[in-house]
Order: structure tokens, then C-alpha cells, then sequence
């Protein structure tokens, strides 16, 4: 500390003893001082902001730095920071917010570079809910920028701070115009009246920032940076080459619109844009993102390592059996090395802390993500070539099939190998045909990026998947990394942190529990039953609209209800047994308790099922969009 800072320090301890006890300086800068402290009462951390001491001299500043304050002061919402108090002793103006443990946006991209896309959504939205929230009370922040934007580290909650003190305070560019100009929106850098949408601007220069990791303006002197505000027009966030998708670009390029007319209507609109981006564009962790890119394509040094050894090995087998029997061998080792290549990929994923369940969702929302990157480049159906090698592959894969059969059936006849060898050669060239026309069948797939992944996804979602699944899982035993994998639902979430919980159990508790993952895969099917059953009923509903008939589109509502409270009452069930399994394992519950709770998740998923089969309920979902028609007169 220099000796001026020392001496504020020691003057100001000196105004606040036995009411706080001043720790450190947490930062400085043209808007005042920042102490970390300890509030003496109530044995808690706070933050204290003090207005600078030759600003405080100034009765009207000082006056409205108070009165923005306590209007500030009056906000509460989850991604504000809370102000305890406002107030001054011994001719020192300050106020008292709560202590964030974490950094800054500013500190973050400085450390560790521009956000992710699902981060950067998550941190811009809940800074907007924050701004809504403020412009409802009337009040503009004036001054939003990376330094005043928290994150916790724990929690990685997003808190807002200062609200209305750079106008307060005065401070910019030391032309009497207030704000930071990197981040000043073009009518607060004229020194005009601002109203919420300026916020708005200054919100987007912190996204572009955040997101590239560079300034939309920048200058060898402030007068120069607000300048660039008012005559440039901002760079476009959707032409830098970023990993950002187009919606939320979009979004933050209307944000840094010249015009505040044709910035988004409000921040709380901002926020609900940014929320409908999100869901849109959800991430997959990389690994499985990969995986599910490649439609599950069966590559791999382990994947081909895995395959050549079945296939030396049937070679080698069939060698030493000779005629019929090596044939036969050979063609049984020819069928199963795709399911090989299958358990090998899954083996690869399940290692990394994946579980099947992983599969199904992480196809669909992949699909979600392309269709519409790639609807106008690539919006071409399959071609004549691509049809026939596909016909091709259906015919001579059956010819295969029959060609095996055959020849296993004459190894066991009277006859012996002259029986079968019509079959040994239907059994070269059908295998021969299939296999190349698979091959390229898949290859022109696969270089398709408008096809659904459906193929893919019901090899791995089937029972051929499951089984590859599964065998992966006992090869991997005790070897699976476990991981905190965010993207799945719920539902999928605490079934599979029961599951663990359950084979983590001693053998005999286990033998006790044999049908628990039963139940656990048919709580977790249900729950997914039950929301795509909503997923369908909500967009039916938002397809209807306006011109929906009141009378179809209140019962629409009443099963919409019903959708979701059977929901909740699944995924409460799932809650309910990982946390009894968990009191199972630190031994404050028995079997016999986790029992009568596993027959209450029973009961909870035969309601379940019986809406779900219900005529009534299905006939809702499949005739909605249809019966919410206004009726004609």
C-alpha cells in the first residue's frame, strides 16, 4: 500500500470501529475504494464501497451518490447484489454490499480466456434477469462491464453489482460523462438521457467481450473509444469465427445496435431470447458430442485392433477345423465383428463415465442442434446410387444370413461338405456383396449431414446396443472414470447415481435388492415417457395459439397439468431412493425400510404407466393440434 492509501485505510478503520473491521483492499478505482470486512454483530464478511474522500466533499455529489444508493438498495433479486446498508460517519460515504466469493467476468476471460457458449449464455442471461429487475424498479445501471458482473465459486451464481452509482459518482472518461467507454452505449457517450436499452448495449460489449475475448472499441485514449461509440458501428459477434451459435450472435448484435429502437425490447425479453438459445443449442461434453458427430461410427485404434483380432482369430479357427466347420467358423467370426467394433466404441465411452443412457438423448439433441445448421447446405435427399447400394445391402445381407444357416445346418447332416456347397458359395458372394455395399452404403450416409441419426440411434438405443453396453461395462469394471456429466435430464441423472449406489453395495444387500434396477430403468422410462408426452402436448398448444377453441384448450391444459405432476412424482420417486440408498450405506436405514419405499416408487410408476396407457390420455396428445381448430361458424 502506498502512504496515502495507509492513511485512508487507518482514518476510515478509525470511523467504523466496533461496527466493522476492515480486512483489506479488494480494488480501486475512479467510483471509490473497496474493503473487504467483517461486520463486528453479526460475524459476517461484507464489502464495502467508499466514495472517494475529495468527491464526498461535493454536497450534491454526495448527495446523489446516497440517493442511488438507497434506491439500490431496494432491489432484491437473486443475481443482485444485496446492499445492507447506506450511510456516513465522519464525513465518509459508503455502502454495504454482501462479500461474493468468486471473480469477475473481467478476471475470468483474463485468466482463462472467452467463454464457452453454454457459459457465456448462462452468465449474459442471468445478468439480464438482474437488469429486468432494476429497470421494473426504475433504475438504470449506467455502468454494466465484465468488473461489475460476479460469479461465486461455488455456486457459479452471476450477481450484479453497482447499480446507479457511476452516475452517482461521475466517473468515465473525465469529460463529465458517466460510465466505462469501452462499454458506454453511443446516447450516454453524448452525454444524452439514457434509459434502460442502454443498458442493453453496454450488456452486449460485455457479451462480445466475453465471447471473444476482445473489445468492440478500443483506443489509445478514452475520448477516442467514446468517439468509435458514437460514429463505428460495432463489430458483428456472428463474423468473428466463434463457437458461438448464430441465435445468441445474433442477439448480441442487436444488442450493440447504433439505434436503441433496434435493440431488443427489454432486458427481461433479452433474458427469455437468451433462455429459448439455450435450450436450443444445448452442449454435449465433448467426448460424448464426438461420439454421437460420428453417428457412432466404428473407428478407433482399439476398434480396429479388437476387430482384426476376431478376425484372425475365426481365420485360424477355420484353418484348424477345416471344411464345413472352418467355413462356418469363419462366417460366425465375419458376423460378429461388427458387434465387436460396437462393444469396443462403448467400452471407449463408458470408460470416460457414460452410460447408455447417455445415448439416447445425446443423439436426439445433437439432431436438434444440426438440422437447421446444415437445412440450407445440405438439404438434399438420398441419391439413385445411395437407394441401390442400400436395396443391395437388405437383399444380399439376407442371402448372408441364409448362406451361414446353411452351412451350419450340413455340418451337422449325413451328407457333409457336398452338401453345403452351394451354400459355401452363396456364402462368398452374398457375404461379399453385403459387406461392400454396406460399407459404401454407410460411407454415403455418413457424408449426408442433412440424415436424421436415427440409424445409428437405434443400433445403440436397441437391444444390440444394450447388449454391446453392457458386455463394455463388465470388461470396465472398477476401470470407469466417473464424471459430473450436466446435460442429462433429471430423471436420468439420479437413476444412474442410484444405480452406482446399488453396485457399490455388499453382494448379500444386493441379492436383497435384485429387482431395485429393474425399478430404477422403469421409473427412468416413464419419467421420459412423460416428457415427451408433454414436449408433444406444449407444442401443440404453442402450434394452436390464438386460434385455439377455449373448449379444446382447457382440457388440453387440465392434461398438461396432469403430464407434469405424475413427472414430479417420478423424478421425486428416483430422489427418494438414491437418497435412502445413500442412508443405506452410512447405516441410519435398513433394508427393510428401503423397501417399503422401493414399493411406494412401484405403486408411483404403475399410476404412471396406467396414464400412459390410458386411451383417453393418448388420444389427447395424437388429436390436440387438431381439436384446438376454431370451429368454423
Amino acid at each position: 500500500m502506498s502512504p496515502d492509501l495507509d492513511d485512508l485505510f487507518v482514518v476510515f478503520q478509525t470511523a467504523l470501529a466496533g461496527r466493522y473491521s476492515i480486512d483489506r483492499e479488494l480494488g480501486r478505482g475512479g467510483m471509490g475504494v473497496v474493503y473487504l470486512a467483517r461486520e463486528v454483530h453479526l460475524d459476517r464478511l461484507v464489502a464495502i464501497k467508499l466514495l472517494p474522500p475529495d468527491r464526498a466533499a461535493d454536497a450534491s455529489l454526495r448527495e446523489r451518490f446516497l440517493r442511488e444508493a438507497r434506491l439500490a438498495a431496494k432491489l432484491s433479486h437473486p443475481n443482485i447484489i444485496p446492499i445492507h446498508a447506506v450511510d456516513e460517519t465522519d464525513g465518509f460515504v459508503y455502502y454495504v454490499m454482501s462479500f461474493v466469493d468468486g471473480e469477475s467476468l473481467a478476471q475470468r476471460v483474463r485468466s482463462r480466456g472467452p467463454l464457452a457458449a453454454s457459459e457465456g449464455v448462462r452468465v449474459l442471461r442471468e445478468a439480464a434477469w438482474a437488469l429486468a429487475s432494476a429497470h421494473a424498479q426504475g433504475l438504470v445501471h449506467r455502468d454494466v462491464k465484465p468488473d461489475n458482473i460476479l460469479i461465486e465459486a461455488v455456486s457459479h451464481r452471476v450477481l450484479v453489482a453497482d447499480f446507479g452509482i457511476a452516475a452517482a459518482t461521475g466517473d468515465a472518461s473525465g469529460d463529465g460523462i458517466s460510465g466505462t467507454p469501452e462499454f458506454m452505449s453511443p446516447e450516454q457517450a453524448l452525454g444524452h438521457e439514457v434509459d434502460a436499452r442502454s443498458d442493453l448495449y453496454s450488456l452486449g460489449a460485455t457479451a462480445f467481450y466475453a465471447f471473444s475475448g476482445r473489445l468492440p472499441f478500443e483506443g489509445r485514449t478514452a475520448t477516442e473509444v467514446l468517439a468509435k461509440q458514437v460514429t463505428q458501428q460495432a463489430p458483428l459477434l456472428s463474423a468473428q469465427g466463434l463457437s458461438v451459435p448464430r441465435k445468441v450472435a445474433s442477439l448480441i448484435d442487436r444488442c450493440l445496435a447504433k439505434d436503441p429502437s433496434h435493440r431488443p425490447a427489454s432486458a427481461s425479453a433479452l433474458a427469455e431470447q437468451l433462455g429459448v438459445a439455450l435450450e436450443q443449442r444445448r452442449e454435449l461434453p465433448v467426448a460424448l458430442r464426438a461420439f454421437v458427430r460420428r453417428n457412432g461410427r466404428l473407428d478407433g485404434g482399439g476398434t480396429l485392433f479388437m476387430a482384426a483380432g476376431v478376425l484372425v482369430g475365426s481365420i485360424v479357427v477355420a484353418i484348424g477345423l477345416g471344411g464345413t466347420a472352418g467355413w462356418a467358423s469363419l462366417g460366425l467370426g465375419l458376423t460378429l465383428l461388427p458387434f465387436a467394433a460396437l462393444v469396443d466404441a462403448a467400452r471407449r465411452l463408458a470408460k470416460m463415465g457414460f452410460a447408455h443412457m447417455d445415448l439416447a438423448p445425446a443423439f436426439k439433441l445433437e439432431l436438434e442442434n444440426s438440422r437447421e445448421e446444415h437445412a440450407l447446405a445440405h438439404a438434399r435427399g438420398p441419391s439413385a446410387i445411395e437407394n441401390l447400394l442400400k436395396l443391395t445391402a437388405k437383399v444380399t445381407g439376407v442371402a448372408y444370413v441364409i448362406s451361414i444357416i446353411e452351412i451350419a445346418l450340413s455340418f451337422f447332416s449325413s451328407h457333409g461338405d457336398s452338401t453345403s456347397a452351394w451354400g459355401i458359395r452363396l456364402y462368398i458372394v452374398a457375404g461379399t456383396a453385403f459387406f461392400t455395399s454396406l460399407i459404401g452404403y454407410l460411407s454415403l450416409l455418413q457424408g449426408r449431414r442433412d440424415v436424421d441419426t436415427g440409424f445409428w440411434a437405434k443400433v445403440w438405443n436397441g437391444r444390440i446396443g444394450r447388449t454391446a453396453w453392457a458386455i463394455a461395462r463388465r470388461l470396465l469394471r472398477g476401470k470407469v472414470v466417473e464424471s459430473v456429466i450436466t446435460h442429462r435430464p433429471t430423471e436420468l441423472s439420479l437413476g444412474m447415481a442410484a444405480e452406482h449406489l446399488y453396485e457399490s453395495l455388499p453382494r448379500e444387500t444386493r441379492e436383497e435388492l435384485d429387482d431395485l434396477p429393474a425399478i430404477l430403468q422403469r421409473l427412468q422410462d416413464d419419467a421420459q415417457a412423460l416428457r415427451r408426452h408433454l414436449d408433444e402436448l406444449q407444442e401443440a398448444l404453442n402450434d394452436a395459439g390464438e386460434a385455439a377453441s377455449t373448449a379444446a384448450y382447457e382440457p388440453a391444459l387440465r392434461d398438461r397439468d396432469a403430464i407434469q405432476a405424475r413427472l414430479a412424482e417420478t423424478v421425486g420417486a428416483l430422489e427418494t431412493i438414491r437418497l435412502n440408498l445413500l442412508r443405506l450405506h452410512a447405516g441410519s436405514l435398513t433394508v427393510a425400510g428401503l423397501t417399503t419405499h422401493i414399493g411406494l416408487a412401484v405403486d408411483v410408476s404403475a399410476e404412471v404407466e396406467r396414464m400412459l396407457a390410458a386411451q383417453s390420455e393418448v388420444e389427447t396428445v395424437l388429436r390436440f393440434p387438431r381439436d384446438l381448430a376454431v370451429t368454423p361458424n
